[in-house]
């Protein structure tokens, strides 16, 4: 029998989250806005570490 292996990766997901409501805050942005952000929001980093 092969051996199952879990794994968490929950700290990246709690620091991703952190983030966007931070970003929510700072920017003062509205419930629709902030939806929006939540769609954009990793690309727009994903494309400026990439850039690095």
């Amino acid at each position: 029998m092969a051996k199952i292996e879990v794994q968490n990766h929950s700290n990246l997901g709690m620091l991703w989250c952190a983030g966007w409501l931070f970003t929510l805050g700072y920017l003062q942005l509205g419930f629709w806005k902030g939806i929006l952000a939540m769609l954009v929001w990793p690309y727009f980093i994903g494309a400026s570490l990439v850039a690095l």
